[in-house]
């Protein structure tokens, strides 16, 4: 059983820098945009922390077979995006575990 953690790393095709959110189970379940510096990518990470209890902040997508999830911060922008999902169950599981794990999720530097 893995920790929570929030990954940082840097794109070899683009240079930009990105972070993603891992569950307990190593999964993915949240995925950050694109930044053009490491200090923007924290901004990101630490605005993911302090918006994620708040279901309000989420965004749910229904089409078909595909569940997603988008959260936003207080401004309305997205900040963090979920994986597919094939049920709305499962949404919701990635959502808890989001809003469980995203506050106190050490970051880990890739870069």
């Amino acid at each position: 059983m893995n920790n929570p953690k929030f990954q940082m790393f840097q794109s070899t095709a683009n240079s930009q820098y990105y972070y993603r959110l891992r569950s307990v189970n190593g999964e993915i379940i949240l995925n950050g945009e694109g930044y053009t510096t490491k200090q923007n990518c924290l901004n990101g990470i630490y605005s993911v922390k302090e918006n994620a209890p708040y279901d309000s902040r989420y965004d749910r997508k229904d089409s078909y077979n595909n569940y997603t999830f988008n959260l936003k911060a207080a401004n309305g922008e997205i900040i963090g995006r979920s994986e597919n999902y094939t049920t709305t169950a499962a949404r919701e599981n990635g959502i808890s575990a989001v809003k469980r794990d995203a506050s106190n999720a050490p970051i880990e530097d890739l870069t």
